[in-house]
């Protein structure tokens, strides 16, 4: 394993804050944003919709701590982008967004070293204030959106959305679910891809590499993988980018990449500021006491990126989750 250093090149001008939201499209966005309101500790905090003018996309937005999912869905026949990434992908990750200062160059920087800008930056307002964004394309079918706030702004989540139409009243009664911020997002990439993706990292948002490890290190009897961590200069965002490695059986990347029809969001890791009980409420009310959880505390591999772990085996729309503890 290697950890590095030297961050490179740093920004004359725009700054990576953090993980704004991850944006899941599914099949049926209330059902899917339930779940985890009702499995994992999340609450609903805004709603996009018919009731609110949004005609061609309906869109729940939950929360927990600092944590934002977004799950969208469309809502007529005919839909080809959403509905040829459901054929492709089933419900996914679609966009990992991040909170930006300097939108415009940011992405000025992005297009003159070869990126692909899905959508040039544009402003969103409502009466609570007003938002720039911008969207860049990433692995695969993967997106990263730019968010930027002009000022102050006092609504729930973004311009557009309002407060959630509906909350289950049994939500009330649960335990809180410590989960406390997005720790990193892997995507998985077929083989020989890992190093031009995070390569592309480097050289289009200014991210480093702050980690990497090979297949001598993270391996089973079967399975083997090799990845990279890359994150912004101010290390606030950091992203895994993982490939297969030969092993006497396929590597889970490999299936990953297999099951989901190509590279994409194959795990979300949540920081806890307490693992015990985040873990035993999702043994409680996800698993109902199973014992699905791996604990990779004592693993052989020193991980910098948190001093311990616990894994579900769970996976929902086509992304685990990974629980992390806060370093003490």
């Amino acid at each position: 394993q290697t950890s590095y250093t030297d961050k490179g090149e740093k920004p004359e001008r725009g700054k990576f804050l953090r993980f704004h939201h991850v944006k899941f499209w599914v099949g049926n966005a209330k059902q899917a944003a339930g779940f985890y309101c009702d499995k994992m500790g999340f609450e609903p905090l805004a709603y996009k919709g018919l009731e609110t003018g949004s005609r061609e996309v309906v869109s729940h937005v939950i929360k927990q701590d600092k944590i934002l999912f977004v799950f969208e869905s469309a809502l007529n026949p005919g839909n080809e982008e959403m509905g040829e990434h459901l054929i492709q992908h089933g419900d996914a990750v679609k966009d990992i967004a991040f909170q930006v200062e300097d939108c415009d160059f940011l992405v000025k920087k992005a297009k003159e070293r070869g990126a692909v800008i899905v959508k040039e930056p544009w402003v969103e307002q409502d009466k609570d204030g007003k938002v720039k964004y911008a969207v860049v394309q990433t692995y695969g079918d993967t997106t990263h959106t730019l968010v930027e706030y002009m000022g102050p702004y006092k609504g729930l989540f973004l311009p557009g959305y309002e407060k959630p139409l509906f909350k289950d009243q049994l939500l009330a009664k649960l335990p809180p679910g410590c989960l406390s911020f997005i720790d990193h997002i892997v995507g998985n990439q077929p083989d020989d891809e890992m190093v031009p993706i995070s390569d592309w990292y480097l050289k289009c948002l200014l991210f480093h590499r702050f980690w990497s490890i090979d297949d001598k290190q993270i391996h089973t009897q079967y399975s083997s993988l090799r990845s990279i961590v890359v994150t912004n200069y101010e290390e606030t965002i950091k992203m895994p980018i993982n490939e297969p490695a030969h092993g006497k059986k396929k590597s889970q990347i490999q299936e990953y990449v297999d099951y989901n029809g190509g590279p994409g969001v194959q795990h979300i890791a949540l920081n806890t500021s307490n693992i015990i009980q985040a873990v035993s409420f999702l043994k409680k009310y996800m698993f109902g006491n199973n014992e699905v959880f791996k604990n990779s505390s004592s693993t052989a591999v020193s991980d910098p990126l948190a001093p311990a772990q616990h894994t579900l085996t769970h996976h929902h729309h086509h992304v685990s989750v990974e629980l992390r503890s806060a370093p003490t």
